[in-house]
């Protein structure tokens, strides 16, 4: 095990921030048909995200699963922007908080304080961010190399109170498949599938199925 003193979390971080695959800052958006499947019952319908990251879907009249198939395209896409280290992190400061097995964990001070990270060969593998006033904590259990970047492809994700620092969310089981567009590499959303336990402690799954993609010119 390295030398505390000797590990710059960081640089560490930072290797690890611009590993995660991002989008070309020219892309477009793209658009396709969206299949939600929940409980034995299928919603199809079609979908339009452009370059504004708005998700535009059609076909489907049940809001709430028009929500629900939306915001899955946005928190996607919102992931795939690159922006570059030292505009998201340069008022943050990495500090070593343990070095284990799972990999380098580091809080962060600063403009982000509380936050804390995991590092683990190149790839952040556990996330603890307040975001809208609560705490969002997500364990990535694998990856999926692109060769141009890493993506989450099995993790979890769970909301703490950040007053009491208790769960107050379900926890949320992904695991996602990503299909390869056009010459310019592009890895798009194919399918994402969550599994929860919902009030009666039962095991529920919903899947998102995204198919006949194009990219939009």
């Amino acid at each position: 095990m390295e030398n505390f003193r000797e590990i710059d979390c960081k640089e560490i971080f930072r290797k690890a921030y611009e590993n995660r695959y991002t989008w070309k800052n020219e892309f477009k958006g793209y658009k396709g048909k969206c299949i939600f499947l929940i409980n034995n019952n299928i919603h199809e319908g079609e979908f339009l995200l452009g370059k504004d990251f708005k998700p535009n879907i059609q076909k489907i009249e049940d809001e709430k699963i028009v929500k629900s198939i939306a915001s899955q395209l946005f928190e996607v896409c919102i992931h795939r922007v690159k922006r570059e280290f030292k505009t998201v992190h340069s008022e943050n400061n990495f500090n070593l908080l343990k070095n284990s097995e799972s990999g380098i964990e580091m809080s962060v001070s600063g403009k982000n304080q509380g936050d804390k990270y995991r590092v683990k060969n190149n790839c952040i593998n556990m996330v603890y961010r307040k975001i809208h006033g609560t705490i969002i904590e997500i364990f990535v259990e694998e990856f999926f190399d692109t060769g141009s970047g890493s993506l989450s492809k099995k993790y979890t994700s769970q909301q703490i109170d950040p007053n009491t620092l208790e769960t107050n969310s379900q926890k949320l089981e992904y695991e996602d498949e990503f299909l390869n567009m056009g010459k310019d590499d592009y890895w798009i959303l194919n399918s994402r599938t969550i599994k929860y336990l919902n009030l009666n402690q039962e095991e529920e799954t919903q899947k998102f199925v995204f198919e006949d993609l194009s990219l939009l010119k």
